[in-house]
Formats: C-alpha cells, sequence, structure tokens
C-alpha cells in the first residue's frame, strides 16, 4: 500500500505544520463545544459559557487563517494538481466541521433556550457523540496525511458515533413532541437539537469523502 505523507508536500515544513495545526483546531474546537453544552445546561448565559463561547469564536477564526494560509501553499507549490484538489477538499470540510461548532454555540449565546431538566441528559449525550463524531473524523483525516492505515479505523468510529447520535436525537425529539410544552418551545428544541446532530451527519459525509481519497492514494 502507498503512503502518503506530508514531505510529499515541498520543502518547507510550513505546510506540514499548517495542516497539523488545522487538525488541532478542530479537535479543540470538538472538545471546547462539548464543555460548552454542559455548561449552559447547568448553568445558562453564563459568564462562564460567554468565555466557553468566545473560545469557540477564537479556535474558529485561527482554522480560517490556516485554511487561507493552507490553500495559498498548495497553489504556490508544485503539486500534483489531483493530490492539492483532494487536500483542498479536505481543508474546507474540515473548516465546515469548526463553523458549525461555532453556529449551534452562538445560537445558544443568542436564543438563550429554556431547556427543561428532564432533557438535559439527553441534550449532553447528544452534544458529546457530536463532538466525538468530529473529534474522530478529525483524528482520520489526520491519519490520511500520517499513517493512511489508520484511517479506516477512524472513520469507523465515526459511522458508529454517528448512528449513535442519530438514536439519541430520534429519541429526543419523540419525548419532547410527547410533552405538555408549548409548540413553540418544542420547535426551538428540535432546531438545537437538529442542529447539534447535524454535526455528526456532516462528520459522516465527510468521512464518506475521506475513505475516497484514501483509495485513491493507496491504488
Amino acid at each position: 500500500m502507498f503512503h502518503l505523507h506530508l514531505s510529499l508536500f515541498a520543502k518547507t515544513k510550513a505546510l506540514e505544520s499548517d495542516i497539523d495545526n488545522f487538525h488541532n483546531k478542530l479537535i479543540n474546537a470538538s472538545m471546547t463545544f462539548g464543555k460548552a453544552v454542559d455548561v449552559y445546561l447547568k448553568e445558562g448565559k453564563s459568564e462562564k459559557f460567554k468565555k466557553i463561547s468566545r473560545q469557540i469564536k477564537k479556535i474558529e477564526h485561527e482554522a480560517d487563517a490556516l485554511r487561507r494560509s493552507i490553500e495559498n501553499q498548495l497553489y504556490s507549490n508544485n503539486l500534483l494538481p489531483d493530490l492539492r484538489a483532494d487536500v483542498l477538499q479536505l481543508t474546507e470540510n474540515l473548516d465546515r466541521i469548526i463553523n458549525k461548532f461555532d453556529e449551534a454555540t452562538y445560537m445558544f449565546y443568542v436564543e438563550q433556550p429554556e431547556i427543561p431538566e428532564e432533557y438535559h441528559a439527553g441534550i449532553k449525550d447528544l452534544g458529546r457523540l457530536s463532538a466525538d463524531c468530529a473529534e474522530n473524523m478529525g483524528m482520520a483525516s489526520r491519519s490520511f496525511f500520517r499513517d493512511m492505515a489508520s484511517v479506516r479505523d477512524y472513520s469507523q468510529k465515526v459511522y458508529f458515533t454517528e448512528h449513535e447520535s442519530d438514536v439519541c436525537s430520534r429519541q429526543l425529539l419523540e419525548k419532547v413532541f410527547d410533552s405538555d410544552m408549548p409548540l413553540a418551545n418544542k420547535l426551538q428544541l428540535k432546531q438545537f437539537i437538529n442542529e447539534i446532530a447535524d454535526i455528526a451527519d456532516t462528520a459522516e459525509d465527510f468521512i464518506d469523502e475521506l475513505l475516497i481519497f484514501t483509495i485513491k492514494r493507496s491504488i
């Protein structure tokens, strides 16, 4: 099997470093988002939650800067067009997940939904599953550059976790709409549940593409 290494990306270490840091940003965003959900459920829009929200926004801005740097270097160095296109797609997909963490956190920050305590455990589980799904997605992507043999292992973790998040979100939605809450509250909570679950769905879509890229590089 052919293994893709970052040394193929040019003689400079700058691109290697940026790609590695970009993956770090995704993993940091995943862990910080899980913390944000936990804090909001305990404290609402507290100072601690605001601080975490700012941390995610900072990660998102730093990731954008890294993405632009990676794109510039991919075009300024002599890379095979096919390889360059694959890496561009990978970085865009990673950036999309980071943006979703930021958007979901901002929704909590702005809308400040009232979430009855009976749903706290389910929302917390869903947040953890989506964060874990994205983190394993990041590990799978990093393996594409370091150890392609590990891509499939992390991909299977993403598929499993995404399925668990689907089950969790469906159970939450059924419980919400079986309740006596006003319809407006149900719809707002539905929006938040779907927003969190969509992170895992997007991570799964990313893995589908990543496995195709991996097969191409293994031939």
